[in-house]
Protein backbone atom coordinates (compact mmCIF):
# COMPACT_ATOMS: atom_id res chain seq x y z
CA UNK A 1 0.00 0.00 0.00
CA UNK A 2 1.19 3.50 -0.79
CA UNK A 3 1.07 6.44 1.64
CA UNK A 4 -1.67 8.15 -0.40
CA UNK A 5 -3.83 5.01 -0.26
CA UNK A 6 -3.33 4.78 3.49
CA UNK A 7 -4.28 8.44 3.96
CA UNK A 8 -7.38 7.95 1.78
CA UNK A 9 -8.32 4.89 3.81
CA UNK A 10 -7.89 6.58 7.18
CA UNK A 11 -8.98 10.16 6.39
CA UNK A 12 -12.74 9.54 6.80
CA UNK A 13 -12.09 7.80 10.12
CA UNK A 14 -9.90 10.62 11.40
CA UNK A 15 -12.47 13.22 10.31
CA UNK A 16 -15.27 11.30 12.04
CA UNK A 17 -13.25 10.89 15.25
CA UNK A 18 -12.42 14.60 15.31
CA UNK A 19 -16.10 15.46 14.92
CA UNK A 20 -17.40 12.71 17.23
CA UNK A 21 -14.66 11.66 19.69
CA UNK A 22 -16.94 9.06 21.32
CA UNK A 23 -17.05 7.14 18.02
CA UNK A 24 -13.31 6.44 18.38
CA UNK A 25 -13.79 4.50 21.61
CA UNK A 26 -14.23 0.84 20.73
CA UNK A 27 -14.52 -1.99 23.24
CA UNK A 28 -12.60 -5.09 22.17
CA UNK A 29 -13.54 -8.40 23.75
CA UNK A 30 -12.03 -11.82 24.31
CA UNK A 31 -13.64 -14.90 25.78
CA UNK A 32 -12.45 -18.25 26.99
CA UNK A 33 -14.02 -21.36 28.49
CA UNK A 34 -12.34 -23.68 30.93
CA UNK A 35 -11.30 -26.94 29.31
CA UNK A 36 -13.06 -30.20 30.18
CA UNK A 37 -9.77 -31.96 30.80
CA UNK A 38 -6.49 -30.75 32.17
CA UNK A 39 -5.63 -27.26 33.34
CA UNK A 40 -6.66 -25.43 30.18
CA UNK A 41 -8.77 -22.57 28.87
CA UNK A 42 -10.09 -22.53 25.32
CA UNK A 43 -9.86 -19.05 23.82
CA UNK A 44 -11.75 -18.01 20.70
CA UNK A 45 -9.43 -15.75 18.72
CA UNK A 46 -11.89 -14.86 15.97
CA UNK A 47 -9.84 -16.91 13.54
CA UNK A 48 -9.31 -20.16 15.44
CA UNK A 49 -9.79 -21.79 18.81
CA UNK A 50 -6.62 -21.76 20.91
CA UNK A 51 -6.22 -24.00 23.92
CA UNK A 52 -4.10 -22.29 26.55
CA UNK A 53 -2.43 -24.15 29.37
CA UNK A 54 0.38 -23.98 31.87
CA UNK A 55 3.92 -23.27 30.75
CA UNK A 56 6.25 -26.23 31.37
CA UNK A 57 8.07 -24.16 34.02
CA UNK A 58 4.84 -24.18 36.05
CA UNK A 59 3.86 -27.80 35.43
CA UNK A 60 2.42 -27.72 31.93
CA UNK A 61 3.15 -30.15 29.13
CA UNK A 62 4.06 -27.54 26.55
CA UNK A 63 1.34 -28.90 24.27
CA UNK A 64 -0.98 -25.94 24.88
CA UNK A 65 -0.36 -22.28 24.20
CA UNK A 66 1.11 -20.35 27.12
CA UNK A 67 -0.62 -17.06 27.93
CA UNK A 68 2.78 -15.41 28.51
CA UNK A 69 3.84 -16.44 25.01
CA UNK A 70 0.49 -15.17 23.70
CA UNK A 71 1.12 -11.78 25.33
CA UNK A 72 4.51 -11.54 23.61
CA UNK A 73 2.93 -12.69 20.34
CA UNK A 74 0.31 -9.94 20.65
CA UNK A 75 3.11 -7.42 21.19
CA UNK A 76 4.99 -8.70 18.12
CA UNK A 77 1.83 -8.62 16.00
CA UNK A 78 0.92 -5.09 17.04
CA UNK A 79 4.48 -3.80 16.69
CA UNK A 80 4.81 -5.39 13.25
CA UNK A 81 1.53 -3.98 11.94
CA UNK A 82 2.31 -0.58 13.44
CA UNK A 83 5.83 -0.53 11.96
CA UNK A 84 4.43 -1.35 8.51
CA UNK A 85 1.69 1.26 8.80
CA UNK A 86 4.01 4.01 10.06
CA UNK A 87 6.62 3.20 7.39
CA UNK A 88 3.91 3.53 4.76
CA UNK A 89 2.55 6.75 6.24
CA UNK A 90 5.91 8.54 6.44
CA UNK A 91 7.38 7.05 3.28
CA UNK A 92 10.17 4.98 4.81
CA UNK A 93 11.16 2.15 2.49
CA UNK A 94 11.42 -1.12 4.43
CA UNK A 95 12.21 -4.11 2.22
CA UNK A 96 11.74 -6.58 5.05
CA UNK A 97 11.61 -6.64 8.82
CA UNK A 98 11.35 -9.16 11.62
CA UNK A 99 9.99 -8.31 15.06
CA UNK A 100 11.18 -10.19 18.14
CA UNK A 101 9.93 -10.02 21.71
CA UNK A 102 11.28 -11.79 24.74
CA UNK A 103 10.39 -11.49 28.37
CA UNK A 104 11.81 -12.63 31.68
CA UNK A 105 9.56 -14.43 34.17
CA UNK A 106 10.45 -15.80 37.59
CA UNK A 107 8.10 -18.75 38.01
CA UNK A 108 8.63 -18.74 41.77
CA UNK A 109 6.14 -15.84 41.82
CA UNK A 110 3.33 -17.52 39.90
CA UNK A 111 3.85 -20.78 41.82
CA UNK A 112 3.73 -18.98 45.17
CA UNK A 113 7.17 -20.20 46.20
CA UNK A 114 8.14 -16.79 47.60
CA UNK A 115 6.43 -13.42 47.89
CA UNK A 116 9.69 -11.72 46.91
CA UNK A 117 9.41 -13.05 43.34
CA UNK A 118 7.04 -10.96 41.19
CA UNK A 119 4.14 -12.57 39.38
CA UNK A 120 4.42 -11.65 35.72
CA UNK A 121 7.10 -10.37 33.42
CA UNK A 122 9.79 -8.32 35.11
CA UNK A 123 11.31 -7.30 31.78
CA UNK A 124 10.19 -7.38 28.14
CA UNK A 125 12.50 -6.59 25.25
CA UNK A 126 11.27 -5.72 21.76
CA UNK A 127 13.73 -5.88 18.86
CA UNK A 128 13.43 -5.22 15.13
CA UNK A 129 15.67 -6.53 12.35
CA UNK A 130 15.07 -4.07 9.51
CA UNK A 131 16.28 -4.41 5.93
CA UNK A 132 16.36 -0.87 4.52
CA UNK A 133 18.67 1.60 2.81
CA UNK A 134 17.04 4.50 4.67
CA UNK A 135 19.31 6.75 6.76
CA UNK A 136 19.58 5.94 10.49
CA UNK A 137 17.69 9.14 11.40
CA UNK A 138 14.64 8.05 9.37
CA UNK A 139 14.73 4.55 10.87
CA UNK A 140 15.01 6.15 14.31
CA UNK A 141 11.93 8.26 13.60
CA UNK A 142 10.12 5.16 12.31
CA UNK A 143 10.88 3.30 15.56
CA UNK A 144 9.91 6.30 17.69
CA UNK A 145 6.52 6.58 15.98
CA UNK A 146 6.00 2.81 16.03
CA UNK A 147 6.53 2.80 19.79
CA UNK A 148 4.19 5.77 20.19
CA UNK A 149 1.33 4.24 18.18
CA UNK A 150 1.65 0.52 19.06
CA UNK A 151 -1.43 -0.21 21.19
CA UNK A 152 -0.03 -3.29 22.93
CA UNK A 153 3.33 -1.65 23.68
CA UNK A 154 1.68 1.45 25.10
CA UNK A 155 -0.78 -0.63 27.12
CA UNK A 156 2.10 -2.53 28.74
CA UNK A 157 4.09 0.66 29.15
CA UNK A 158 1.38 2.77 30.80
CA UNK A 159 -0.64 0.16 32.74
CA UNK A 160 -4.36 0.60 32.16
CA UNK A 161 -6.98 0.66 34.87
CA UNK A 162 -7.84 -2.97 35.61
CA UNK A 163 -10.87 -4.44 37.31
CA UNK A 164 -12.17 -7.92 38.06
CA UNK A 165 -15.68 -9.14 38.85
CA UNK A 166 -17.57 -12.42 38.71
CA UNK A 167 -21.06 -13.78 38.27
CA UNK A 168 -21.81 -16.90 40.30
CA UNK A 169 -24.30 -19.40 38.96
CA UNK A 170 -25.22 -21.71 41.84
CA UNK A 171 -25.56 -25.43 41.18
CA UNK A 172 -29.16 -26.61 41.03
CA UNK A 173 -30.12 -29.17 43.68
Amino acid sequence: MEATELRELQAPLKDRYRAEPADAVVTLRAEGRLGNTGLTCKVETGRALVTAGLHPASGGTGMEACSGDMLLEALVACAGVTLTTVATAIGVDVRDATVHAEGDLDFRGTLGVTREAPVGFRAIRLHYDIDSDEPRERIGRLLELTERFCVVFQTLNTRPELSVDATLTPASD
